[in-house]
């Protein structure tokens, strides 16, 4: 069957694209340029989190497999580390926001309230699909929860917060799922199911323990050496010994109890074995997908971060278009919205390659003869 011929304006639907920055005007031919600026900067912005959202669903549905398939963790690598391309991409932009002055931009502020980029239902999918719980959640102002930021002006459902809905019905969430990877992860060749995993896992993290004391023995002797004062040096070691036990209680999750401890104490126990012998070769991959991690939320971060700082340099500390507290709520945001705290915890955790403890069951985690 023969097909007509494709134009590249066809295929991206170029004259629809450039007819969708009008704003609340039927096109842009009225409009200042800082307004059509502002408006195609968001329109991108909404574009990059659509494919933020597919690659992170397609990792995330790869780590919710009862089984990972081994030789899917380099896709996986590289969606996670492409979706931290893409918000280093989209930091970018506001660079282009700041060559709008305060006044160009009050110039047609008010047209925006009471709407606000916290009603952008993409990003707050993304935080939802990522991990991010109600109870991370910082209040934006006046709504009853963010849900309701999203409604229409009367309480009824919009666009924008059916689409959330669905979203959270969207489970599990890709915290959840790469928790899950990792608690069934074999550490010193036992899993889970395995009769006496509880004992050996232990093992793993005694040893691990003792490595790290005697690590961070070391450091606190080179850092008292040359103390000016005894006191000085009393209140270093003091700093390195409370350093030790706080990684300690970490490592072995004395901030729960019951089944939640031996669970949460297991997957920490499999992030600092993947960290410290990542050389292995069955190890390799798993730990590329930890720094991916570790980089995407960084990426986000830093995101965040330039929002909010581009927002203070063109118009200080007002109030949000949408109520907020502006700047202060975005700078919040930034410190206070992770979902990966454990995977970036285990690098205090983590010793020189030297200090390290023999591993059990190396030989579980290299390749087979002939692979």
């Amino acid at each position: 069957m023969s097909r007509k011929p494709t134009s590249y304006w066809e295929y991206v639907e170029v004259e629809q694209l450039l007819s969708l920055q009008g704003g609340l005007e039927e096109n842009d031919d009225g409009l200042l340029n800082d307004e059509v600026l502002f408006i195609t900067i968001h329109q991108i912005d909404e574009l990059w989190f659509k494919l933020v959202l597919r690659e992170l669903s397609t990792v995330r549905d790869l780590f919710a497999q009862p089984r990972v398939p081994e030789q899917a963790l380099a896709a996986a690598a590289r969606g996670i580390r492409r979706v931290a391309e893409i918000f280093d991409k989209a930091a970018d932009h506001f660079s282009l926001m700041e060559t709008m002055t305060t006044r160009d931009y009050l110039g047609f502020r008010d047209k925006l309230s009471p709407a606000s980029g916290f009603q952008s239902a993409q990003l707050r999918e993304i935080e939802i699909l990522l991990g991010l719980s109600d109870a991370q959640r910082i209040p934006l102002g006046h709504e009853h929860s963010y849900l309701d930021a999203l409604k229409q002006a009367d309480g009824s459902p919009s666009p924008a917060s059916e689409r959330v809905e669905r979203r959270l019905r969207d489970t599990p969430s890709l915290r959840d799922a790469v928790f899950e990877w990792l608690y069934r992860t074999p550490i010193a060749g036992s899993s889970p199911d395995d009769e006496g995993d509880g004992a050996r896992v232990q093992a793993f993290v005694d040893a691990y323990v003792q490595a790290m004391k005697k690590e961070n023995d070391n450091a606190a002797d080179l850092a008292t050496h040359d103390a000016l004062t005894p006191a000085d040096g009393e209140r270093l070691r003091e700093r390195y010994r409370l350093g030790y036990e706080a990684s300690k209680a970490f490592l072995e999750a004395r901030e729960v109890e019951g089944e939640e401890k031996s669970r949460l104490s297991r997957i920490r126990a499999a992030l600092v074995m993947i960290e410290s012998y990542r050389e292995l070769p069955l190890l390799a991959w798993p730990r590329e997908v930890l720094d991916a991690l570790v980089a995407m939320e960084q990426s986000m971060l830093i995101f965040r971060q330039r929002h909010a700082r581009m927002v203070e340099r063109v118009i200080g500390r007002r109030i949000g278009t949408g109520g907020s507290a502006g700047v202060d709520y975005l700078d919040r945001t930034a410190l206070e919205y992770r979902v990966l705290g454990d995977v970036w915890a285990v690098r205090t955790l983590l010793v020189r390659r030297e200090a390290l403890p023999p591993l059990a069951e190396a030989d579980a985690y290299r390749l087979a003869p002939g692979d």
